[in-house]
């Protein structure tokens, strides 16, 4: 596996494999969710008959998406274990910029996606993060030249947004989603659960176990049994977090096609929802969402 720093050696590099790569964009401090999508890209480099493809993740901790009060110094750079992790898992380059290689100059020209999607939820208590993250993941689909690329579920508005942002610019990249990397407990994977202490970690279960009982109620309302309406169920499930100590910024039930709340008959009938939320548990801020 070959470490690369500058956008000329990792745009030769590119150019010398027989078919585009598949590309896994990282903050680093990694763990397994983002091995599982190194794992998920090799299975689909390794596809279409060209023999083994290119899978190419980069490390990279991207100040444009980070707020002026957010962790952005404090942000575990890891890149020898990282990389360790990497290779294990299959990837075949390693890109790894330092900021003045990625930002030469001031990033005035930015990509910014429409509000109706990225002002709410995250947007609403991040202000600009999606801008960061979409100049961000643009700018870096221009240096690798990808052909699919790998995102986690578990930041499913990102998702979202990257996805909107690749079928309005047609480029033929395809955005894959991985499923969300699970502890045994059920605590979503996230590089940020390590400024959690002990006694926070056992308690950040709670936080899935808050989806799973909104899940819960709104299947058992589909199934024809009494459900309360949609505030009520998000009502009750923020008041039960702040009664365990958290401060939730949101849990909300909306549907999966645009992030929008679904309507009284959508919420009881078939239209494919999820159920997101976001909530700080002492100094950490963590997200998570289920799928309905």
């Amino acid at each position: 596996m070959k470490i690369i720093h500058t956008i000329s050696e990792l745009r030769a590099t590119v150019a010398e494999a027989t078919s585009a790569p598949v590309f896994v964009p990282t903050m680093g401090n990694l763990h397994e969710g983002h091995l599982a999508l190194i794992r998920q890209a090799r299975g689909i480099a390794d596809q279409g008959g060209w023999g083994r493809g290119m899978v190419v993740a980069s490390i990279f901790v991207n100040r444009l998406q980070f707020g002026p009060n957010e962790d952005f110094d404090r942000y575990p750079r890891t890149l020898a274990r990282d990389a360790e992790l990497l290779a294990g898992a299959g990837c075949d380059v390693v890109f790894a910029p330092d900021e003045a290689e990625l930002y030469p100059e001031p990033q005035g020209y930015k990509v910014t996606p429409p509000e109706a999607l990225a002002n709410l939820l995250e947007g609403e208590f991040r202000p600009g993060f999606f801008t960061g993250v979409c100049t961000v993941v643009a700018k870096l689909f221009n240096i690798v030249q990808p052909r699919a690329a790998v995102f986690g579920k578990k930041d499913y508005q990102q998702l979202m947004v990257i996805k909107g942002m690749v079928r309005q610019m047609a480029w033929p990249i395809d955005i894959v989603g991985g499923d969300t990397a699970r502890a045994d407990d059920g605590l979503a994977l996230s590089s940020r659960n390590g400024y959690l202490s002990p006694e926070e970690r056992d308690q950040a279960v709670q936080l899935s176990q808050a989806l799973q009982r909104v899940r819960d109620l709104v299947r058992a309302g589909r199934a024809g049994l009494p459900c309360e309406g949609l505030a009520k169920i998000e009502a009750q499930a923020m008041e039960k977090l702040g009664q365990q100590g958290w401060v939730p910024d949101y849990v909300n039930i909306r549907r999966q096609r645009d992030l929008l709340p679904p309507s009284a008959d959508e919420l009881l009938g078939s239209e494919p929802l999820v159920v997101v939320t976001a909530a700080k548990l002492g100094k950490t801020r963590l997200i998570d969402n289920l799928e309905v």
